[in-house]
């Protein structure tokens, strides 16, 4: 039995040893040994087409053959562009990292800062929300916080840049989006009795996001966290401010409580 074993081990050895070398011997290299301007025009084409993978193949060569060429920069920006669009966001966020460092005072510098907060941007959305469109907004804001960051950037040390009006209609976006993550937050403690850290979190919307729809929640979760903790005064005062603002929204029934937030 134990030669038996032994002769099937070496034979499928041997079987993906040869298989493995004849594949390697008949694999022609991805790209073309082609004087750079040749290359970079090919990349270009497949940018234009939609074809990211070829782009990124073709640049990646360049920019390891010719890595002093005449277009060295550009190819590096877009590389970083091609792995963007191919959600390589490890890859784009590294490079991008590195091009800055070395590039201190480049004249693209406001482009790497919006493509690099529309990288984090991506990075924080999930398969499931892509394919299914369910919006998990309880899931690790840091990626927006950094796009944030890096969108503000922009804004303030390149107030002309050509990017700068999108980015402050995506800063629009990640501010509602931090806001509902604190105001699942909330409710977690709400469910779990912690009210006075679901007054906290609920506090955090009112502040740091007070033109967000998330208000709205935000003030009917610190009503149920001080009617709980018997605080008639200041649920009185977030009752005012509730009915100030939203007119048309109701008290929250004590039966209606955990379901209010689809718990």
């Amino acid at each position: 039995m134990k030669k038996i074993l032994r002769l099937i081990t070496t034979s499928t050895f041997i079987i993906f040893f040869t298989v493995g070398c004849s594949s390697k011997k008949n694999e022609a290299p991805k790209v073309d040994d082609k004087p750079p301007v040749e290359l970079y025009r090919d990349a270009q084409d497949a940018l234009e087409s939609a074809n990211y993978e070829k782009a990124a193949e073709v640049l990646e060569a360049l920019d390891s053959r010719y890595p002093f060429g005449p277009h060295s920069d550009q190819v590096q920006m877009d590389l970083i562009y091609a792995y963007y669009k191919r959600d390589e966001t490890a890859l784009a966020l590294a490079n991008i990292d590195r091009f800055m460092r070395l590039n201190p005072a480049h004249p693209d510098l406001d482009y790497l800062y919006y493509l690099r907060g529309l990288t984090h941007m991506g990075t924080d959305q999930q398969f499931f929300q892509n394919m299914f469109g369910i919006d998990r907004h309880n899931r690790d804001p840091s990626h927006s916080i950094q796009a944030f960051k890096d969108f503000n950037h922009l804004i303030k040390y390149y107030p002309n840049s050509r990017y700068a009006v999108d980015a402050q209609q995506r800063m629009v976006f990640i501010k509602d989006r931090l806001a509902r993550y604190e105001v699942s937050i909330a409710e977690w403690y709400i469910r779990r009795e912690a009210y006075v850290a679901a007054i906290n979190r609920s506090k955090l919307v009112l502040n740091n996001y007070p033109d967000t729809s998330s208000v709205q929640d935000a003030l009917n979760l610190m009503i149920i966290a001080y009617d709980e903790l018997g605080l008639v005064e200041p649920k009185e005062n977030a009752l005012a401010v509730l009915k100030l603002n939203y007119p048309n929204s109701r008290t929250v029934k004590r039966s209606e409580r955990w379901t209010l937030f689809d718990w």
